[in-house]
């Protein structure tokens, strides 16, 4: 097959829908693409700017996604770009050297991270952050054992897969890294069940599980995970990828129970929702402990981890952030949108659950119930109802109200609504009147599978004829 030749960035710039789509289909992920253009979720975003998106027809979006929680700022935050013109004359790239904004950038997350965490290590996402947060267990304590949660998510590369909480993910991989074990989220008795061997390097653990279904453990959860991984010599990993930077009311989430892990690790809106970075965090002890001293010090490390772009945007991140109060205003915002939403589920039974903390929220749909139809259809309903109807409803919502939301990759029966940390009320109520008008036309759990259903086979059918 003849594949052409290189496109300039002047002519990707030109590229329409139909012939992003098709570059998309012959030369990248084409079941993606099919997932994707069944719900209408293929556009061409061509603009943004603050909660704001535009598609190729001009059609105005709010992103009430942003990014599963990479853009807290919103999108192309000016200041970032204003921290990288001031930066552009440095070198992005110098090996056997040391980087003078990722100096800068190793200082300051050790005055925004809670306790003594104060070493870091600067990488280019969340998955990798990850991986080296359990290299750094292993090495730090010489155990071997990963123990994580059942419907945790941490990645999708092997280390991170492993200490993953869903099999789907998992089984065409296996086998995957060893001595690794689950147990159940927000369940104290269970994980100290697993301590008692002796044997874990650490446990890691979301404070919320995002992908999970935005799982909110009971209070007091992560002050007894301290205290367990404490007692039996273990250290405690917090996964603030999704949770850090303001996202939960507080710079990071753990410090809502004022608990410190021994290691922590940020991504997404680290890097200002511009530019992709990662981090993991720890003690001067435990850091030494596994790399301490020149004969250690090249065990763990990164060509483009720390680059100048990355490190200055993260910077303007965090000085953003403070300015902004975005922690604040998430928490103030996110009190207002869950009251918004209790009320709508008293109107709305089919919604089953309304949970979260700060701008991080998830909303539930009960499942069908086994019945006529659903026998008649061979479970066809019921199965849609459980895999597919909050995203089916997240498809309404964008294509009819223009509202971007998205289901969790462990949970895909919730809605995970996790807009900038710069929405306002305004914009919080036209995703409430979206969602009541949704709910209201379609009476009922049936009615509303039965119409997302419609939905999602007009879609096939279109598709297929064009």
């Amino acid at each position: 097959m003849k594949k052409g030749r290189p496109l300039t960035v002047e002519e990707a710039l030109k590229l329409t829908r139909g012939q992003m789509i098709e570059a998309h289909k012959q030369y990248g992920n084409g079941g993606l693409v099919g997932m994707m253009g069944l719900l209408n979720f293929d556009k061409q975003f061509v603009r943004a700017q603050g909660m704001r998106v535009w598609d190729d027809a001009g059609n105005e979006y709010l992103d009430f996604l942003g990014g599963y929680g990479s853009v807290n700022l919103g999108h192309n935050p000016p200041e970032i770009d204003a921290a990288l013109e001031k930066a552009r004359d440095l070198p992005n790239l110098m090996q056997a050297s040391l980087g003078t904004m990722a100096g800068a950038l190793v200082q300051s997350l050790a005055a925004i991270a809670p306790g003594d965490l104060q070493r870091s290590f600067l990488c280019n996402s969340g998955a990798e952050a990850v991986e080296g947060a359990l290299k750094l267990a292993r090495a730090a304590t010489g155990k071997k054992k990963l123990i994580y949660c059942e419907g945790g998510f941490h990645g999708k590369t092997m280390g991170a897969l492993s200490v993953t909480g869903r099999d789907k993910y998992k089984d065409p991989f296996r086998p995957l890294i060893p001595e690794c074990a689950a147990v159940p989220y927000a369940d104290a008795d269970a994980l100290e069940d697993e301590l008692k061997k002796g044997d874990a390097a650490c446990f890691i653990v979301e404070p919320i599980q995002g992908e999970g279904g935005v799982n909110v453990p009971p209070n007091g959860y992560l002050q007894k995970v301290r205290e367990l991984c404490s007692r039996y010599e273990t250290l405690l990993i917090l996964d603030e990828i999704q949770t850090g930077m303001g996202r939960t009311g507080k710079m990071f989430a753990c410090e809502h129970e004022d608990v410190v892990p021994d290691i922590m690790i940020i991504s997404k809106s680290f890097g200002g929702g511009v530019v992709p970075f990662g981090a993991f965090i720890t003690t001067d002890s435990i850091w030494n402990a596994a790399y301490g001293g020149t004969q250690k010090c090249l065990l763990h490390t990164s060509t483009f981890g720390g680059n100048t772009r990355a490190a200055t945007a993260a910077l303007a991140a965090i000085q953003s952030a403070l300015e902004q109060d975005l922690p604040g205003k998430a928490a103030s915002q996110g009190r207002y949108f869950m009251e918004q939403l209790m009320d709508l589920h008293k109107r709305h039974p089919v919604i089953r659950e309304i949970r979260g903390k700060g701008l991080l929220i998830g909303v539930e749909f009960e499942e069908l119930k086994e019945g006529t139809l659903d026998k008649l259809t061979g479970g066809a309903i019921g199965r849609l109802s459980h895999e597919y109807l909050a995203s089916l409803v997240a498809g309404e919502l964008q294509n009819k109200y223009r509202i971007i939301t998205a289901y969790t990759l462990n949970n895909p029966n919730v809605i995970r609504l996790e807009p900038p940390l710069i929405v306002g009320k305004e914009e919080i109520d036209q995703v409430v009147q979206a969602l009541d008008e949704i709910l209201s036309r379609n009476k009922g759990l049936l009615g509303l599978t039965m119409s997302t259903a419609r939905n999602f086979f007009s879609g096939l059918l279109e598709k297929r004829k064009g």
